[in-house]
């Protein structure tokens, strides 16, 4: 108790030290010139220093926990501009006197206040360094409050360039919306910009245009109208979230309204923000949204941020996993963009927006990444979740249909676990297809359906609210499946390509059939079990057998024959070379 009331009076006096402020603006003092931040070396010569300082957690950002943001803006549409304060409140974590913080060099910082006087910085690029006078001990808790202002990057290709939306609705009124996962909140306000580092807690006050709605993460506070025709919409957030999951929507918004029933009987508020224009397709297509938070609970449990609450809201782009304020930008189709991803026709079954964007709730913002290297964890996970909302309502065939149908989309060209401390973007959607491919294998390694959906449980559970590493994480699935598999793990993600199971089939008699069999992988010692067949049963169904093979050669005899032998692809992520049969001195060489 004593921790949150101190919390509360730092807070105060950081917002009252910003009311001081407003009227004495003076230019912030000139910093002398320090020794340059030592950063980690890149980890391929493509990287630049620039890209440490965004995606390494050096000891100017270790030093310091940020638990709270309160983002001040005030949002211009006439020329695309924004203006404000952010109050970053921290706990020390190692006693310093300069820490990084982080905005892109396009917008200003006019001043910086520390307690309400102002404190010395510099930058370097898109890094800013904040000193103190004198030095923060040890489990200092306090807060510094960032002026900043001017026109935020814009989106030429929302969400993937990331950037500000600045556009207009069918009836001609101002629609604005910001998207910036890879690109980084620091594009449009400043905060400490690293993944391994969430906020406990967000209040965000935006000023828009009177006749104007802004629709942002959390609950909404409070409305207040402003002079000259501004209004302000107060948000808060009271979980823990990744900064570029902070956003505003800013538009002639419609709010409908739902209800979601757990399975326990608590009750969850539903809001949707639409396109007055658009609300009889909203009505029809957001009836998707009870049955796949049914699913998701499930699989996963109840929705991670009951109390903040779960909205859709419409976006002028295709959509983004905002926390509790998901935008949606699909234009009420079924697919991606009317586009089925899978080639299967189940993928228009559905609308891959809400089902995919809400997986992220559970995948990525519940339980997230810590570093851009590791984005497997969000999206190999959220794929998956796909592909087991579609089992809920249609069934196993289908789910497995819909991955097989996926992985065609796969390169193979990249690893899935990319380079840390440089904010590494990937060059494939193998994170995705691959990723969900991959969790469907470890399924059928782990062949037991209650320990499986009981791990994804669990790790929703055991990891609540935090930022996981890639080795915490198949660590815990090997500990709970009782298998070790982390050799599996290595191959799918250290590696551009699966592994190739070779089979050479020797048919011995009319139903006596050698099988050679061997693993080809980049893992030593990799030896992951599979089904195969080699004979059907009465209703010309496969009959099939588990075997382990090994990266060495080994000779099995099965009952069946050689034209009926196959592998169960569709449970597995794997590459096959099967030669039906070899000549005698083939056989003795292999």
């Amino acid at each position: 108790m004593k921790q949150l009331l101190r919390l509360i009076l730092v807070l105060l006096l950081a917002q009252c030290a910003v009311a001081t402020s407003l009227g004495q603006a003076k230019k912030p003092t000139k910093p002398k010139p320090k020794a340059k931040a030592k950063v980690a070396a890149p980890a391929r010569s493509a990287f630049t220093r620039y890209d440490s300082l965004r995606g390494y957690l050096s000891p100017r950002r270790s030093c310091y926990d940020v638990f709270f943001y309160h983002l001040n803006l005030r949002v211009n549409p006439k020329d695309s501009s924004i203006a404000g304060y952010n109050i970053i409140g921290y706990r020390a974590e190692a006693s310093f006197r300069e820490i990084q913080i982080d905005l892109y060099k396009n917008l200003s910082i006019s001043k910086i206040t520390h307690q309400g006087k102002p404190l010395a910085f510099r930058r370097d690029s898109n890094a800013v360094f904040v000193s103190f006078g004198t030095p923060q001990a040890k489990g200092t808790v306090d807060s510094i409050v960032v002026h900043y202002g001017g026109r935020p990057h814009i989106a030429k290709n929302a969400p993937w360039d990331g950037g500000f939306v600045w556009t207009k609705d069918k009836v001609g009124k101002p629609w604005v919306a910001v998207a910036c996962e890879g690109a980084g909140a620091s594009l449009w306000w400043p905060c400490k910009d690293h993944l391994s580092d969430e906020p406990d807690s967000v209040y965000i006050s935006i000023d828009v245009p009177g006749d104007l709605t802004c629709v942002s993460n959390g609950n909404l506070h409070k409305t207040s109208y402003l002079r000259g025709g501004f209004a302000r919409f107060d948000w808060r957030v009271q979980y823990p979230i990744n900064n570029y999951n902070v956003t505003v929507n800013i538009g002639n918004y419609e709010q409908m309204v739902d209800t979601y029933t757990a399975t326990d009987g608590q009750k969850l508020q539903l809001d949707y923000y639409v396109m007055p224009y658009n609300r009889g397709k909203a009505e029809k297509q957001f009836k998707q949204v009870k049955p796949m938070l049914a699913a998701y609970e499930k699989y996963f449990g109840k929705y991670p941020f009951w109390n903040d609450g779960y909205a859709l809201v419409e976006t002028p782009y295709l959509g983004m996993e905002h926390q509790s304020a998901i935008a949606y930008g699909n234009d009420y189709r079924p697919g991606y963009a009317g586009k089925d991803l899978s080639n299967t026709g189940i993928g228009l079954l559905f609308d891959y927006l809400i089902i995919h964007e809400t997986g992220h709730e559970y995948w990525g913002n519940n339980v997230s990444m810590a570093d851009h290297g590791e984005m497997w964890i969000n999206e190999s996970f959220c794929t998956y979740a796909e592909a087991l909302y579609v089992e809920a309502l249609h069934g196993r065939e289908a789910s497995l249909k819909y991955l097989k149908g996926q992985s065609a989309l796969v390169e193979n060209t990249e690893p899935m676990l990319g380079p840390l401390n440089v904010n590494y973007n990937f060059k494939t959607t193998d994170i995705y297809f691959k990723g969900a491919n991959m969790l469907n294998t470890v399924r059928s390694v782990i062949a037991n359906d209650s320990l499986w959906f009981g791990i994804l449980r669990g790790i929703q559970q055991d990891f609540r609210l935090k930022q996981v590493r890639t080795r915490d994480l198949t660590d815990y699935i090997s500990q709970k499946s009782g298998q070790n598999l982390n050799y599996l793990f290595d191959q799918y993600l250290r590696h551009p390509s699966p592994p190739m199971l070779q089979c050479v089939l020797t048919q011995t008699g009319r139903k006596d059939l050698e099988v050679r069999v061997r693993w080809t992988a980049n893992v030593p010692g990799f030896a992951m079990p599979v089904q195969v067949s080699s004979e059907k049963d009465h209703d010309d169904k496969p009959v099939y057998r588990t075997i382990t093979p090994t990266t060495e050669w080994q000779t099995l005899l099965l009952d069946g024959k050689a034209s009926d032998f196959e592998v169960a692809t569709n449970l597995y992520y794997i590459l096959t070379d099967i030669q039906g049969k070899v000549a005698e001195a083939e056989s003795r060489r292999l």
